[in-house]
C-alpha cells in the first residue's frame, strides 16, 4: 500500500487516512494512484461493512497539488516504462484514474462516511462528495474552487452536488468557487452533520452500521433479497397497475409494461451486481 494511504481495519470498518499532512493531503499523482488502489482493494474485502474516509494532519484534502499538475497530466518516461496519465481512459472502465479517485469511493459495496475537518477545496470537495454520508466541522471550509483556475470540476463529485443541494444552488457554488463553513455545508445540504470531532463520530457511526443485518449480508444473500423483490413485484403486478392507473392516470397495460420493466431491471441488477463484485455487494 501506498505511503499516501493509511489504512486500519477495526471489526468490519475500515479507517482510511490521507497521509500527507504536509501538503494538506493535497492531491498529486501518487494520491491520485493511492486512493484508485486503496478503493479497488476494499471493494474486493468480503469482510468489509463500512468506510471512514478521513485526512490526517489539518485538512481533510486541500484539493490538486500543483506542483505535481504536469506530471499528472503527462504520462511521462520512468525507467524507460511509461507510466500511464491520469487522464488515459482504461479499458473497460467509464472513468480515467484521475476521476476513479473520487468514484471508487461512490460504487463501494458498503456504506462510506467522510469525516471533514479543515480543508476540502476543489478536488477534495469532490472526494468528499464521493461519499455516502459527511460529517463536518463547524469551522471546516469547503470549496468548489476549480473555477478560480479555469479548471472544469470534473472528478464526478459534482454528480452528487446537485442531488445534494439542488441545480440551483450547485451551479452558484460551481461558478463561484465561494467558500463555505462546515455549518453552512450542513445548512444547505451539502454535508450531513455536524461534529467537533468528525473522524470519532464517523468511526463510531461506522461501527453502529457495521452491526446491522444488511451490512453482514453476503453477495448472494443481496442478491437474493433483489430476486425476492422482482418475484414479490410481478407477483403483484395488477394490483400495483391498477393503483399506478388510478395515482397517474395511465392505461393499466403501460401501467404494468411499466411495472414489469422496473422488476426486470431490480432482477437484471441482481445477477450482475453479483457477477462483478462476488461476495462484496
Amino acid at each position: 500500500m501506498s505511503d499516501r494511504i493509511h489504512i486500519e481495519r477495526i471489526g468490519g470498518v475500515a479507517d482510511v487516512r490521507l497521509n500527507r499532512p504536509d501538503k494538506m493531503n493535497a492531491l498529486d499523482p501518487a494520491m491520485f494512484s493511492a486512493l484508485d488502489s486503496t478503493s479497488r482493494e476494499l471493494a474486493a474485502d468480503a469482510s468489509l461493512r463500512c468506510v471512514v474516509l478521513s485526512g490526517e494532519g489539518r485538512s481533510f484534502c486541500a484539493g490538486l497539488d500543483f506542483s505535481g499538475f504536469q506530471g499528472m497530466a503527462d504520462s511521462g518516461e520512468s525507467e524507460g516504462e511509461r507510466r500511464p496519465s491520469a487522464i488515459e481512459l482504461p479499458e473497460g472502465q467509464i472513468t480515467h484514474r484521475g476521476q476513479q479517485a473520487v468514484y471508487g469511493w461512490t460504487e463501494m459495496p458498503v456504506p462510506v462516511i467522510a469525516a471533514v475537518h479543515g480543508h476540502a477545496l476543489g478536488g477534495g470537495i469532490q472526494l468528499a462528495l464521493g461519499a455516502d454520508i459527511r460529517i463536518v466541522a463547524p469551522d471546516a471550509k469547503l470549496s468548489v474552487l476549480e473555477i478560480r483556475w479555469g479548471l472544469v470540476p470534473d472528478m464526478t463529485g459534482t454528480q452528487a452536488l446537485v442531488n445534494l443541494v439542488g441545480l440551483d444552488v450547485a451551479k452558484e457554488l460551481t461558478f463561484t468557487g465561494r467558500t463555505v463553513s462546515g455549518e453552512e455545508a450542513v445548512a444547505l445540504g451539502l454535508c450531513t452533520r455536524l461534529s467537533e470531532d468528525p473522524r470519532a463520530e464517523a468511526l463510531a457511526l461506522a461501527a453502529e452500521i457495521a452491526q446491522k443485518k444488511w451490512a453482514k449480508k453476503t453477495a448472494k444473500d443481496r442478491s437474493n433479497v433483489l430476486k425476492e423483490w422482482y418475484r414479490l413485484i410481478m407477483e403483484n403486478q395488477d394490483d400495483l397497475g391498477a393503483i399506478l392507473t388510478a395515482e397517474m392516470g395511465k392505461p393499466l397495460a403501460e401501467a404494468k409494461g411499466e411495472i414489469a420493466y422496473g422488476a426486470s431491471f431490480i432482477e437484471w441488477f441482481a445477477e450482475e451486481a453479483k457477477r462483478i463484485y462476488g461476495e462484496t455487494i
